[in-house]
């Protein structure tokens, strides 16, 4: 191992800009378990760290990238082995920790998960922190009464990472699944993935008022703002909503009546939960939470391709999840 491809973000500009170069072991972060890196997902956060549209990097330089899967390289922690295949999100990586974004990386074992029997390297990463997010999010939702059979359950932002795993693996549960999207050219992908129906952003009225229309049973948000105002006002009663996102908006205006009158139950989603919490998590997500489409879901692209990868995501060209490749060059 000498000189290895990464994208790095250096102190340029506003909030930093990324390039690709190179990189050597003498420069890994601090850690007691180096990875050959396989694949790495390409979130929004990343986009935003990459080209310093935000304030996400912690320290220059940074290798971008906010989860990954490969094998273990070397290890000083008797936990791991030279061969084995983990994965590992959260934990600051791509902002205050280097990342996924580089074929090799040092990180804290405390950080390193074996890779749970039922997943790939490449599924691992299609999942990823979106994955975990919707795993996490499922459980608070059961936890507050969505069972099947309810009603239905919306998902917006349907097309990007989060709303494709949400519909797909809330469909295989046995939930009626509508796809809320800008990008009705892609309902026959959303279909596939198991959505009954498909709503064309643009077409919805998201209306005023303090109540609306009693729809949905539950809703995962990735979105924020107008359209989560949209979802508290028309729950049904004991609907429940998970906030993941805010790809739109950070900021929501509403009222209490939805939750005085009908008992609405807003959750909010944080990733940043305890090992013990991620790993029952994960071992669901490689079990019978299992998406059934993760293959048509994330779509490999090479390492070269990053760049691009940035631009498509920050311009909503981007369908599912966007996984680097390290053996496509």
């Amino acid at each position: 191992m000498r000189g290895f491809r990464a994208y790095r973000i250096h102190d340029d500009g506003k909030f930093g800009d990324g390039r690709l170069e190179s990189m050597t072991p003498e420069e890994f972060d601090s850690g007691n378990v180096v990875l050959r890196i396989a694949y790495a997902g390409v979130n929004y956060k990343d986009a935003l760290t990459a080209r310093g549209r935000a304030r996400m990097a912690r320290k220059f330089p940074l290798v971008g990238g906010t989860d990954l899967s490969g094998t273990v390289e070397s290890s000083e922690d008797p936990r791991f082995k030279p061969g084995d295949p983990v994965f590992l999100h959260s934990f600051g990586l791509g902002s205050h920790h280097d990342g996924g974004f580089a074929e090799f990386g040092r990180f804290p074992a405390e950080w390193v998960f074996g890779l749970p029997g039922g997943l790939t390297l490449f599924e691992a990463a299609v999942l990823g922190v979106a994955g975990h997010s919707v795993g996490v999010a499922l459980e608070l939702m059961q936890k507050n009464g969505l069972v099947p059979g309810r009603g239905r359950v919306l998902v917006n932002g349907a097309t990007g990472g989060v709303g494709s795993i949400a519909v797909d693996l809330l469909s295989k549960l046995g939930f009626d699944v509508v796809a809320l999207t800008g990008k009705i050219d892609e309902s026959d992908y959303l279909r596939s993935l198991g959505a009954c129906e498909v709503l064309d952003r643009r077409s919805v009225d998201f209306g005023a008022g303090p109540l609306g229309t009693e729809r949905w049973a539950g809703a995962i948000d990735s979105v924020g703002g107008t359209q989560l105002e949209w979802l508290i006002r028309t729950m049904r009663r004991d609907g429940v909503i998970a906030s993941i996102g805010n790809a739109a908006s950070n900021e929501f205006a509403g009222n209490v009546l939805p939750f005085i009158l009908r008992g609405v139950r807003l959750i909010g989603v944080n990733v940043n939960n305890p090992v013990e919490s991620k790993l029952r998590i994960w071992r669901r997500m490689a079990a019978d939470w299992k998406p059934r489409h993760l293959e048509r879901i994330g779509r490999r692209i090479p390492f070269s391709a990053l760049p691009q990868a940035f631009e498509d995501l920050l311009a909503a060209r981007v369908r599912g999840r966007q996984v680097v490749d390290f053996s496509l060059g």
